[in-house]
């Protein structure tokens, strides 16, 4: 088992939620990423019991997808002194609230409204309990994203960029927008860092980064040669997401729900027009069923 930094704290949450990073001491206590909505009250009881009397000065995002940012406004509420960073791709629509440019909506992902007082400007450093990181550029599975590593203990903070078994979905592929070489750029970053130790957005913490990219780049080449592969893993973890979230939900009400998804629209109308979408999704559904990720019971489908 790697070996965390004095007063680093990893609260590894699964899927729905990403990992909360604590930095439970030091001269700036801090949190990276905030995880999801509906488990907005379960991170602010981990961060509480975490934390103990220590109030923390700075919450952190990676990237704003809402697995990673839809606690911020429960926790802005609970810590009003507290600074909010977030990558600064995105600032102006975060200013504006924009849930549609922020791909909230185009999701069908839920994230309450929350504010900022900074950005992480890639090529900077920030102080995140008793360390400085270094804040690293790492588009591909977001363009916004950054990862975060400290070189002294050589531990890096990758997000959705690495994780021990693969990376996350490169979501403007699905738009059209090029993006599978930014995400081997992204992973020949992390090989130049070397981290020692390894702590990902979601799943355990790890040390063997070699293996982790090796395994990336195998997964990347396939999804080079077969976007359609990619475009297929995307929508099933979109489906699959949801279906964290309601844990359970009728067949049809799964497939009127996809429908009226933009990202399920815009991945039909690009690989599988051919095909209705109502068959489509209930093909998506009977696939996650049968890889075991959900069941089908009396015409309900539920998470597993």
């Amino acid at each position: 088992m790697p070996v965390l930094p004095a007063g680093v704290r990893v609260l590894e949450r699964g899927w729905l939620s990403s990992n909360n990073i604590l930095f439970v001491d030091g001269d700036q206590p801090a949190i990276v990423d905030s995880g999801y909505a509906t488990h907005a009250g379960l991170t602010l009881d981990l961060v509480r019991r975490a934390f103990g009397s220590t109030r923390p000065a700075l919450l952190v995002n990676t990237h704003l997808h809402s697995d990673h940012c839809g606690g911020n406004a429960g926790l802005q509420r609970e810590y009003p002194a507290m600074r909010t960073l977030i990558p600064p791709g995105q600032a102006d629509q975060v200013r504006a609230w924009d849930p549609v440019a922020l791909t909230f909506e185009p999701t069908g992902q839920q994230c309450p409204r929350f504010s900022f007082d900074g950005v992480l400007a890639p090529g900077s450093e920030v102080q995140l309990g008793r360390m400085r990181w270094q804040v690293h550029a790492a588009p591909g599975h977001d363009p916004h994203s950054v990862v975060l590593f400290e070189p002294g203990s050589r531990v890096l903070i990758s997000a959705d960029a690495l994780w021990e078994n693969g990376f996350g979905v490169v979501f403007p592929e699905l738009e059209g927008v090029d993006a599978f070489d930014e995400v081997a750029r992204t992973l020949d970053l992390i090989e130049r860092l070397d981290p020692t130790c390894v702590i990902p957005g979601h799943g355990a913490i790890f040390s063997d980064a070699a293996k982790a990219l090796a395994r990336a780049r195998r997964r990347l080449e396939g999804y080079v040669s077969d976007p359609v592969r990619h475009a297929t893993h995307a929508a099933k973890v979109l489906l699959k997401f949801k279906l964290l979230e309601l844990q359970s939900v009728t067949m049809p009400e799964c497939v009127a729900w996809a429908a009226s998804t933009a990202y399920f629209g815009v991945v039909h109308e690009r690989w599988f027009a051919d095909v209705g979408m109502g068959a489509w999704i209930e093909s998506l559904s009977l696939d996650l069923i049968r890889s075991g990720a959900a069941k089908l019971e009396n015409g309900i489908l539920l998470n597993a």
